[in-house]
């Protein structure tokens, strides 16, 4: 094994249709420290967030920082006291990196409004590159039924969309509204659709919304129109801030629309009577709880659910970013490296 290994970073933020956002360099081979494994890297699911980061919307917490985590490969070295998983094993690393452990909210069982956290990707190098740490306490068994390829986009896709889903406070049997469909509601509305929801798409994406109906929805329509009938819960996972209105409007009374992305455009002025009086309820998802993963990896392979990918090889990671912005994916975007399984 070289000391040294190929890893993508954020150079220069901004736009990737005009620029070139991402490099490609050649890193030192990251040590683990105590606690800490090191993970060969097989896939990568390519994330949103790392398009708002590598853009700029999101301010860049470590310079020329490796993004990606929904990340999935074998560990090859261990930190020493690390003793949850052993030499050879496949594990996942997602979102949430670290957290304080002692704030009132770790304390609470809500790490995920952690006061310090960190997070993959964006604080520390992620899976944009051959090798990766990860604090052992914040990776994650994967289940046997999905594999290198379908099981990176459950690790913050399917995670977030998982947590999205219970801040609706979706009634059981109630009928969910999903505002763009692209990795993670694809993955929410099946979870949705196997507890007895009635689910409607609104997105702008013809093939998303085929994809949609492929996979059980009850409508697809566009991104802005109105659903078919008046929903008991939605989610807004396009980052756009002028669908808040029409979210809102498309719930019945007592409604709840939560909204699952970590950047959202601005949103116009709400009219009370219209958008919020009769009890309808606006509410943020913030990141992940381990506990949130730990079930939603449960649930998938409970339920079997169907992991829609778009893989990219390594080289094009620049590209997949560029596919992503441009709406040009259908599913989950995934970066692959050479010697993946």
């Amino acid at each position: 094994m070289t000391d040294t290994m190929r890893a993508w970073v954020v150079d220069r933020p901004g736009p990737v249709a005009t620029g070139a956002p991402l490099v490609e360099v050649e890193r030192p081979l990251p040590v683990p420290a105590a606690g800490q494994v090191r993970v060969r890297v097989s896939c990568c699911g390519v994330c949103r967030t790392d398009l708002h980061l590598a853009e700029g919307d999101l301010s860049p917490h470590a310079r020329r920082v490796v993004p990606g985590h929904e990340i999935v490969g074998v560990v090859d070295a261990l930190g020493s006291d690390s003793r949850r998983f052993a030499l050879g094993e496949r594990i996942g690393i997602a979102w949430l990196a670290t957290t304080c452990r002692t704030c009132r909210f770790c304390r609470s069982a809500r790490e995920n409004l952690c006061t310090a956290p960190t997070f993959t990707g964006w604080d520390h190098d992620g899976g944009y590159a051959e090798f990766a740490l990860v604090d052992e306490g914040y990776a994650y068994r994967l289940p046997d039924g999905f594999d290198d390829l379908t099981a990176a986009p459950l690790l913050c896709a399917g995670i977030i969309g998982y947590r999205a889903l219970a801040r609706a406070d979706l009634p059981p049997g109630g009928r969910l509204g999903i505002y763009g469909f692209g990795a993670s509601a694809h993955l929410a509305a099946q979870v949705a659709i196997a507890g007895g929801a009635e689910v409607h798409v609104m997105t702008r994406s013809p093939a998303a919304r085929a994809l949609a109906m492929r996979l059980g929805a009850a409508s697809a329509q566009g991104a802005a129109d109105p659903p078919p009938v008046p929903l008991d819960a939605s989610i807004l996972f396009a980052p756009v801030g002028t669908l808040v209105p029409a979210a809102l409007e498309g719930l019945d009374r007592g409604g709840t629309l939560s909204i699952a992305g970590i950047h959202l455009s601005d949103i116009p002025s709400l009219d009370y009577q219209r958008h919020l009086f009769e009890e309808r309820t606006l509410r943020s998802v913030t990141a992940n709880t381990r506990e949130d993963g730990e079930r939603f990896l449960a649930v998938a392979a409970d339920i079997g659910i169907s992991v829609e990918t778009t893989e990219y090889p390594f080289d094009e990671a620049d590209t997949a970013l560029a596919d992503l912005a441009a709406d040009r994916v259908d599913g989950a975007a995934v970066l692959r490296m050479p010697s993946a399984r």
